[in-house]
């Protein structure tokens, strides 16, 4: 339960905070959802609130967004009512911007639109003290052409909380070149007294969260598009192959797609950066008023509009589309020894299929049914797992180190090293003998599967079965057919994961399949940004984790991946689609050739040495 507040919260100033002036009263001008979070945030802390808004209709949907947001947190305990009425009597609403006149900060909320907010700011200058705060929550738009449209410019900053602000902890403060070092300090604080976590960061358009974010949102849009892969299988790849909460096109269903265009357009027009430039789908989706969960309908059709249930329509799989078994799977062949190549075998046979697996010598053999056996004593001392099925899942599990012995397998899966010249010579000895119709697969994550497919004389049964490490545990398999690949092949394969209790989705033959194509350029980006001295690698980390609920920042990911991985990732990406954005950048580089690689050499974008 939340403690009461208390009037004096707000007048307090701790003596961190470096604030030279005490803020008591916040105005807000726009109460849509973003700036009636705003002002329930500030009245949460005991500020005095007033809320602004063009009309009595506005100020009514911004009084409805704050009853029903308080309202939830009351059924939910997060706050009780006592609480509630206290934090509302906080707020009070106007339709004019004179009402602001005694505030000693207002954050502006409204439309993203320059020239509107510029009249704001344009009139919010000539009527509050010279010493009040003008603040911006643009996502997007020059906090320094805001600031051209008042006659003290060093006043104005950016302070761009994230949707739905009282939820969300990360807020970029954006100071441009005039502003006041005071403002600064003193907007700083102010987001620090709410228990926010603020992030300094300068005037570029998309500032850090949006400018990572957006990239990859239209880099899936594009993907949707050009027919690569369905929305649902974008989406289920980035929520089972990453870790996020949501996938990229259900995101922007939420963001707003209008939302989504301006940002990119904003981004585009400073940048000049193909990744920022809108996907041509967006626009015509905006025109034809597709703008998401707000309208009812985006790149997902949903109940009502602003409902977030999804309904089925004209793009929805239907069930009697799910994938069969197309061919008769009993034995599974599987080359390799590795973490990977285990983790496969274990996934079979735990399925319940037999599992015949190659290594190069006994030794690698036996390392491979001692790591399953490992794995089954540690669920067993956990207790999620019993002996009795340790015993039968090892009972359909048998070694070899005679790529021969595989002749009878129904699909064989290769996890061996990522290079092509070793899993070319793999696919042309495999050919020839497996028996005929046997599927052969391969977990490569990166390499193009067409140059595997073409050495054998079987290339409609060639295809990619991209699994995620540790495979005993992530849900997705990235399923990838070539040019050539079988139909009933692809089908087959489809059936099999969702058998084994895998998330498939299906995609094309080319650089990076869905997941590294889509995550390996907003990493890059990020790169890019610390090269550019914009922020330090703590802040955009923070930013993406905070400001948008990724499990882990990018220079986290970055060092657990390691930067030769992502490296060669990337020039693979880049050579594929040629984009001067996917060019590796150069500090990548730098780093793979001083050898700090992240954690395995206990040095990459961070120290690991003393950990």
């Amino acid at each position: 339960m939340m403690p009461a507040m208390t009037s004096s919260t707000a007048t307090e100033t701790s003596p961190t905070s470096g604030s030279s002036r005490p803020i008591t009263t916040v105005g807000v001008v726009g109460l849509g959802t973003m700036g009636a979070g705003i002002a329930e945030v500030f009245a949460r802390n005991g500020f005095t609130v007033i809320g602004v808004d063009v009309d009595d209709d506005g100020v009514a949907r911004g009084r409805g967004h704050l009853e029903n947001s308080t309202g939830r947190a009351v059924k939910r305990g997060k706050l009780d009512e006592a609480a509630r009425e206290e934090l509302l009597g906080h707020i009070s609403y106007a339709t004019e911007l004179k009402a602001l006149a005694d505030a000693d900060i207002v954050i502006e909320a409204v439309v993203e639109n320059i020239e509107v907010k510029k009249a704001i700011f344009r009139e919010l200058d000539d009527l509050v003290r010279p010493e009040t705060i003008l603040a911006t929550n643009t996502s997007s738009l020059s906090v320094t052409e805001l600031s051209t449209a008042t006659r003290h410019p060093g006043r104005v900053v950016g302070v761009h909380f994230f949707n739905p602000a009282p939820v969300q902890d990360f807020v970029e403060i954006v100071k441009t070149v005039v502003t006041e070092p005071s403002v600064l300090e003193d907007a700083t604080a102010l987001v620090r007294r709410l228990g926010k976590n603020p992030v300094v960061c300068g005037d570029k358009a998309g500032f850090i969260a949006n400018t990572l974010l957006f990239g990859y949102l239209n880099h899936a849009v594009s993907m949707f598009e050009g027919k690569y892969a369905s929305r649902e299988d974008i989406d289920a790849a980035m929520r089972f192959g990453c870790g996020y909460p949501m996938g990229p096109l259900a995101l922007l269903d939420l963001i707003g797609l209008d939302t989504a265009y301006e940002i990119l357009d904003t981004m585009y027009r400073q940048g000049r950066d193909r990744l920022h430039a809108p996907a041509p789908i967006l626009k015509q989706m905006v025109t034809a008023g597709m703008l998401g969960r707000k309208t009812g309908r985006g790149f997902y059709t949903y109940e009502a509009p602003g409902s977030p249930v999804v309904v089925a329509d004209d793009k929805t799989p239907s069930a009697d589309e799910k994938p069969q078994l197309r061919h008769d799977l009993k034995l599974v062949g599987v080359v390799g020894t590795g973490t990977m190549a285990s983790g496969i075998v274990e996934v079979f046979a735990k399925a319940g299929y037999d599992v015949l697996f190659v290594g190069r010598s006994q030794d690698k053999v036996d390392g491979v049914v001692a790591t399953i056996t490992k794995n089954f004593d540690k669920q067993i001392q956990r207790g999620k797992t019993t002996e009795e099925t340790k015993a039968e899942v090892l009972a359909r599990v048998s070694g070899t180190t005679s790529l021969d012995d595989l002749k009878d397998v129904d699909i064989v899966v290769e996890a061996i090293a990522e290079d092509l010249s070793i899993k070319t010579t793999l696919f042309e000895n495999l050919d020839e003998i497996c028996k005929p119709g046997a599927i052969l697969a391969t977990t490569t994550s990166s390499l193009p599967i067409i140059s595997m497919a073409k050495v054998t004389s079987r290339p409609q049964d060639v295809i990619g079965m991209h699994f995620f490490n540790p495979a005993t545990i992530m849900k997705l398999v990235e399923v990838v057919s070539t040019v050539s690949t079988d139909d009933a092949v692809t089908e087959t394969v489809l059936a099999l994961c969702d058998k084994v209790g895998k998330v498939a989705v299906k995609c094309g033959d080319r650089a990076g399949f869905i997941v590294n194509a889509l995550l390996f350029p907003y990493l890059n980006d990020a790169v890019k940004m610390l090269e550019a001295h914009y922020a330090t690698a703590d802040d955009i980390d923070t930013a993406m984790k905070q400001g948008c609920a990724l499990p882990m920042g990018p220079f986290e990911l970055l060092d657990v991946v390691g930067n030769d991985v992502s490296l060669a990732i990337q020039r693979e990406l880049y050579l594929e689609f040629r984009w001067q954005g996917f060019a590796p950048a150069p500090l990548l580089e730098h780093l793979v050739t001083a050898g700090y690689l992240g954690r395995k050499t206990k040095r990459g974008f961070r120290d690991y040495s003393s950990r």
